[in-house]
C-alpha cells in the first residue's frame, strides 16, 4: 500500500506537467509560428515480487510477477506542422512554406532560428538593416545580416519565393540585387531547443544546420511575403487533452485517497 502512494504520486506529478504544456500551447494560440508541444510519458521500474516458478503441481508458471512503480516525463516533443497563413499588410512579413526556418543573429553574437516571419527594417550604419521586432539582424544566405544601402527605397523591395530580394528598376520591374534571405533546414528539428520570442538553437540532437541555397539535397522552402506563419495549436485538441490529463490526475488522487483509507484500516486492527 506504501507502494501504491508513491505510485500514484508520480502519475499526479506526470500530469501536473501535462497539464502545464497544454496551457503553454493554449497561451501560444496566437504566437505566429509557434510550434505545438506534447508529453510523452514512460513507464518506471518495475519491482519483481516473484520470479518465474513452478506451480504446487510443478508446472511451469507463464510469467512473473511484477509491480510496476509509476510513470515519468519522457520527453516533451514539438510537431513541426506548418500552420495556418495569415494575411498581414506589412511588406516585411514573411512566412515559410515548407521545412526551413530564418536565422537571426543574437546579441550574444550566436545563430538562432525562427519561423516567426514578422521581420522589420531599422536603421543601420549605412543603410537599412532587416531585423526582428527584438532588432536581432536577420540572416543572409551567407550568414550575414541583411543590411540594404541607402539607394534603396526598402518599401520597394520585393521578395521572390526562393528567397531573392529585389528592387525595380527603371520599367518597374523587379530585379534581384544580390541578396538571399537565409533558409536553412535540420535533419532532426525536434532536437532543437526551445528558446524564448519563439527562437530555436542548434544542439547535437538537431544536427547541423542545412543551408538551401548551397545544398540540392533537400526539398526547398517558398517564402511567401505578405503572410505570416500562425500558430499550429488546434483549440479544440487540447482542449480535450486537458479534460483528459484531468481525469488522469483525479484517479491519482482518488489512488493515494483508498491507499490511505487501507492504511488506517490495517492500523485500527490492533484496537
Amino acid at each position: 500500500m506504501v507502494r501504491s502512494l508513491w505510485t500514484a504520486a508520480t502519475g499526479m506529478i506526470a500530469q501536473q506537467t501535462n497539464v502545464d504544456t497544454i496551457a503553454n500551447n493554449l497561451a501560444n494560440v496566437n504566437t505566429t509560428g509557434y510550434k505545438t508541444q506534447t508529453n510523452e510519458f514512460k513507464s518506471l521500474l518495475y519491482q519483481n515480487l516473484q520470479s518465474q516458478t513452478t506451480s504446487a503441481n510443478g508446472e511451469n508458471k507463464p510469467g512473473s510477477v511484477q509491480v510496476g512503480l509509476g510513470v515519468r516525463n519522457a520527453s516533451i516533443s514539438t510537431n513541426f506542422k506548418t500552420g495556418s497563413f495569415l494575411a498581414s499588410e506589412s511588406d516585411t512579413a514573411f512566412a515559410l512554406d515548407g521545412r526551413g526556418f530564418f536565422a537571426v543573429q543574437g546579441e550574444d553574437g550566436n545563430v538562432y532560428y525562427t519561423k516567426n516571419g514578422n521581420f522589420k527594417f531599422t536603421l543601420a550604419t549605412n543603410g537599412h538593416m532587416l531585423g526582428t521586432s527584438e532588432g536581432q539582424p536577420v540572416l543572409d544566405s551567407q550568414g550575414k545580416p541583411i543590411i540594404l544601402g541607402e539607394q534603396y527605397v526598402v518599401s520597394k523591395i520585393t521578395v521572390s519565393k526562393d528567397g531573392q530580394l529585389c528592387y525595380p528598376d527603371e520599367k518597374n520591374n523587379p530585379q534581384p540585387i544580390g541578396v538571399t534571405m537565409g533558409v536553412f533546414q535540420f535533419n532532426n528539428p525536434g532536437g532543437l531547443e526551445k528558446l524564448s520570442q519563439s527562437l530555436y538553437k542548434q544542439t547535437a540532437a538537431s544536427g547541423e544546420p542545412i543551408n538551401e541555397a548551397t545544398s540540392t539535397a533537400v526539398e526547398k522552402t517558398d517564402v511567401v511575403q505578405g503572410y505570416l506563419e500562425g500558430s499550429n495549436v488546434q483549440v479544440v485538441d487540447e482542449m480535450v487533452n486537458m479534460i483528459v490529463a484531468q481525469r488522469a490526475y483525479e484517479l491519482n488522487s482518488k489512488a493515494i485517497v483508498a491507499s490511505d483509507e487501507m492504511l488506517q484500516q490495517a492500523n485500527n486492527l490492533r484496537r
